[in-house]
């Protein structure tokens, strides 16, 4: 009677296309609630505003302006500021600096919260001055994140002067919110009243520096080009490799490397639109691969 050898079946390689569709299915999934949030964001200026001005005209009209309308009217343009820097601080969620974003969201949260508690609570109870530092410093860091937000879209350019005036500005963003809060935590004690003239003066010197960062760089980067990531070949055409380089095992997610030889002018759109996403010429190629070969298109 013949014998049959007993064997582990060898796990099989997920195939190439299945783990491009689950990294393309996480991608999407990541991209919708990050656009969910930024209309979440807009529906929450718009509402909140909306609320705001409601309250004042009928206030206004009524001739009946109290306590209660003033803290409905606080807490609608609390929550109206609290979703524009969100929606700011949004902006980047999608990029490499993601975690800066998500600092800030943080940070415009306490701010939301401390601002709702000394807003509806007795003004004249104790530990009012605590919490309103606290509101105050979290207020601050979430005004300046998301400005330094906003800074960081242009992150991913590669002119030298970009670079160097997003650097600059941002620390000029970091210096200014320090010295704010620094006067705040330590109740006036830090510059004191002895170093009050210069340390105004120097605040003010920071000051328009981080308004001419945020000025000057984004029309720079409007009128200067950005620099290829990748080799111009005969000033003419560009390669871009598509997938991993390095020789692929059969059924490995980095197999179908591929090679591709690119007019200048479409390699130029490309580089622009990596860097508007914030990643690099290959992954920009290969997710506008993935658009255009979806069925009807």
């Amino acid at each position: 009677m013949p014998q049959h050898a007993a064997s582990n079946p060898t796990p099989t390689p997920a195939p190439a296309s299945t783990a491009g569709s689950a990294v393309e299915r996480a991608a999407e999934r990541r991209a919708s609630t990050i656009g969910a949030a930024r209309k979440g964001a807009i529906y929450g200026i718009i509402v909140s505003f909306s609320l705001a001005a409601l309250v004042g005209i009928i206030a206004l009209l009524g001739g009946d302006f109290g306590e209660t309308q003033g803290r409905i009217i606080l807490t609608t343009l609390l929550m109206g500021a609290t979703s524009i820097t969100a929606l700011c601080h949004l902006a980047i969620a999608d990029r490499a600096m993601r975690v800066v974003g998500f600092v800030g969201l943080a940070a415009s949260s306490v701010a939301l919260v401390t601002g709702l508690v000394l807003i509806w609570r007795n003004w004249n109870d104790p530990g009012f001055d605590e919490w309103f530092r606290v509101f105050a410093t979290a207020g601050v860091l979430a005004v300046s994140f998301a400005h330094a937000n906003l800074i960081l879209l242009l992150a991913g350019r590669r002119r030298l002067p970009i670079r160097i005036g997003v650097v600059v500005t941002l620390a000029m963003i970091g210096a200014v919110a320090t010295m704010i809060i620094l006067p705040i935590v330590s109740d006036g004690q830090i510059p004191g009243f002895e170093n009050e003239e210069w340390y105004s003066r120097l605040f003010g010197v920071v000051g328009i520096l981080d308004v001419l960062g945020t000025v000057v760089v984004p029309v720079l980067a409007i009128f200067v080009k950005d620099a290829p990531a990748v080799a111009v070949v005969d000033a003419a055409a560009v390669d871009v490799a598509v997938g991993d380089a390095a020789p692929a095992t059969p059924g490995s997610a980095t197999s179908g490397a591929l090679s591709l030889r690119l007019p200048a002018d479409l390699a130029t759109a490309l580089e622009e639109r990596a860097a508007a996403e914030g990643v690099d010429a290959a992954t920009a190629a290969v997710a506008a691969l993935r658009r255009g070969l979806e069925p009807g298109q």
